[in-house]
């Protein structure tokens, strides 16, 4: 069922002030203090330059929401889809965090940093001699599948309450312990020596230039990372993504609205169940459904260990997940 239901119009209050009809449409109309109540995700093709950081402050500023944030962090070296979340958007941060990720990227043979980038210092240089694609192949072969990866000493990590690279910049010595991430492919695309072109499919949460530093280790003359691109993480393809200058033109056009993917059509792939209007207040004020409640025919291929998501209308009200008892809600919007 995709139209609101009309006994809900009758008797819920009025906004104040009221919505236009185009908003009562989308559940996007401006707050009082000049704000957007836009809730959903943007996503951004990121130049190289800026911090993740700093890219999602100027979306904030330029689309003019209350929150922002975005779901996994690259580089500021690095470009490529970062997924921006607005307003009620980042309650999905967790979700879009663990989907997987491919990126293209070279690496530098022969050279080391202790960055294991190119915006670090060189600790090692060493002659590469007269490798072969084949070999570099080979040893790439080696690195897929579930592997225990150290995180880079200048990464985002917390240790101790701080992070690495705060501490790394200070020159405190800091162990990380290897965790393990999952590798699914490593396409050595060109090879044109010192520099190797490659895509990596991954898991998320694995760092590439670390890949790239350990593919050189294995070849016994080191390597670094030279660049970066993140072309796909979970269903979002860099294709589709929208440039700061784009992101403009939209707002210039007064078509932004229709590249914020709304919070229901956010998470694509989730199961989905419709429910009443009436439940959907109740789930709001935290009520957990139990078994009955929901329209199971929907819903059957639901396997325990997923999440679920509640909607009425075109609204998402929720993202459930199955205990013994009915479903814990995990995430609620109003």
């Amino acid at each position: 069922m995709n139209t609101t239901n009309k006994k809900q119009r009758k008797t819920d209050p009025p906004a104040s002030p009221p919505a236009s009809p185009e908003s009562r449409k989308t559940g996007r109309c401006r707050a009082g203090n000049g704000q957007q109540t836009r809730d959903g995700i943007i996503i951004v093709d990121k130049e190289s330059g800026p911090s993740s950081f700093r890219i999602v402050k100027k979306i904030k500023n330029l689309i003019k929401v209350k929150k922002a944030g975005h779901a996994g962090t690259l580089d500021p070296f690095a470009t490529g889809i970062l997924v921006v979340l607005l307003n009620q958007g980042t309650k999905l941060s967790h979700f879009f965090m663990s989907q997987d990720k491919v990126y293209k990227a070279s690496l530098r043979l022969g050279v080391e940093t202790d960055t294991q980038d190119l915006t670090g210092r060189i600790i090692n240089n060493k002659d590469i001699g007269s490798l072969t694609y084949k070999t570099i192949k080979h040893k790439a072969l080696q690195l897929i599948g579930t592997i225990k990866q150290v995180p880079p000493s200048y990464s985002a990590i917390h240790h101790n309450g701080k992070r690495a690279y705060e501490l790394a910049r200070s020159g405190i010595a800091i162990d990380l312990q290897p965790r393990d991430v999952r590798v699914d492919y490593i396409n050595i695309l060109s090879v044109d020596l010192p520099t190797v072109w490659f895509e990596v499919g991954c898991s998320s949460g694995t760092y590439i230039r670390t890949l790239a530093a350990d593919l050189g280790r294995s070849l016994g003359i080191g390597a670094h990372l030279t660049s970066l691109r993140r072309i796909k993480s979970g269903p979002f393809h860099v294709d589709d993504a929208l440039t700061l200058i784009q992101i403009a033109q939209q707002l210039s056009n007064n078509t932004i609205d229709e590249v914020i993917i709304p919070l229901r059509n956010a998470l694509k792939g989730m199961m989905e169940v419709e429910i009443p209007d009436k439940l959907a207040r109740k789930i709001r004020k935290g009520y957990q459904p139990n078994w009955g409640e929901l329209s199971l025919e929907n819903i059957l291929s639901f396997n325990s260990n997923d999440y679920l998501k509640a909607v009425t209308g075109e609204g998402l009200v929720a993202i459930l997940k199955e205990d013994k008892n009915g479903y814990n809600i995990i995430r609620v919007f109003t």
